[in-house]
């Protein structure tokens, strides 16, 4: 997936894309893999341009040329229309289509000349994704959900960061805006087998696959691409596992706009997990880091790898990479 950060206390300050797509047969819509490029005829080069750029990101991207009735003989069969057109033109010809949030595709459109991407239905469904995808080729991603306004992000992208998806989606309402208020909590990760009796304000993340390791990491700033790119490597050298093994990258909140962390992540298509301070506190390891006493964090790598594991412990104590970079895995 192309990166999403999900604090660890239930903040999301990043505004940067998931792009961590992990669909599955029950994830209730909340990615989009399946995508329609809807073009007038004048537009269809532009509209391969963007098949072209997009294409090793989503499972298909299929090309319709528009005519008046294209959305509806095609409702259902894509997570997400992208239409290369007005947006009063695919809101007036899509509105009658919509039913639940839950179950209809999620619609971008984006301008002729590629400024503007904007999400205007499915925003937390696949729609803001392929919007943030966009801007690869120049278009401004122009979300206007709550969260992603507000500098945060909801809890279907704090899915997508854990390559998870929202089993109850009526609870989103009620945790989303628990998000704008900064009141959603941790995160809290269970283990089976037992059984869970929530509520209606309790977001229920199933993972999409087995557990795996997490990558903490933490960094001087200013670490290029390449360095974290190349530490991760050689860490999970050290161990049995390899990049497919990830479930994603765990990092300290101060650390979370680290472009090049970020951008080795989108390229892996791994999810970034941001935690607080106090939550790195809480699972501090043992090897001694300087942090602590200069500015009162612990060492970020050890620590997040922790607290990001399913089983809260290390497979790799810190290694360091070029004085640039330090890596620990947890499981």
């Amino acid at each position: 997936m192309s990166s999403g950060t999900e604090n660890a206390d239930g903040t999301d300050d990043s505004s940067t894309g998931s792009g961590g797509h992990c669909s599955t047969p029950d994830s209730d819509g909340e990615v989009a893999e399946e995508i329609a490029i809807v073009s007038f005829e004048r537009k269809l080069e532009t509209a391969e341009e963007i098949r072209d750029e997009l294409e090793d990101r989503y499972e298909s991207i299929e090309i319709l040329e528009y005519h008046g009735d294209v959305f509806a003989d095609h409702w259902g069969e894509y997570d997400c229309f992208v239409g290369l057109m007005a947006s009063g033109i695919a809101m007036r010809k899509t509105a009658h289509l919509l039913d639940d949030k839950w179950d209809d595709p999620a619609i971008c459109v984006v301008d002729e000349e590629l400024t503007w991407a904007i999400p205007i239905t499915g925003g937390h469904h696949g729609a803001n994704q392929v919007a943030q995808d966009l801007a690869t080729m120049g278009a401004v991603p122009a979300m206007t959900t709550a969260s992603e306004a507000a500098g945060k992000q909801g809890v279907e992208s704090k899915a997508k960061a854990m390559d998870a998806h929202v089993v109850n989606g009526d609870s989103t309402v009620k945790t989303n805006l628990a998000v704008l208020d900064d009141e959603l909590g941790p995160v809290e990760r269970l283990e089976g087998p037992r059984a869970v009796l929530v509520g209606d304000d309790v977001t229920v993340l199933k993972r999409n696959a087995d557990e795996g390791v997490v990558l903490g990491t933490g960094s001087v700033s200013g670490a290029d691409k390449e360095a974290f790119l190349t530490a991760w490597e050689v860490a999970l050298e050290r161990t049995d596992y390899d990049l497919a093994d990830v479930e994603f990258v765990a990092t300290a909140t101060r650390k979370e706009e680290e472009e090049g962390l970020l951008e080795a992540a989108r390229e892996l298509d791994l999810g970034v997990v941001v935690f607080d301070k106090e939550t790195l506190l809480a699972h501090e390891g043992p090897t001694p880091s300087k942090s602590k006493e200069l500015i009162g964090w612990p060492g970020v790598s050890e620590a997040s790898a922790i607290a990001g594991g399913a089983e809260r412990e290390l497979v790799l104590e810190k290694i360091g990479y070029e004085n640039e970079v330090t890596v620990a895995i947890g499981r």
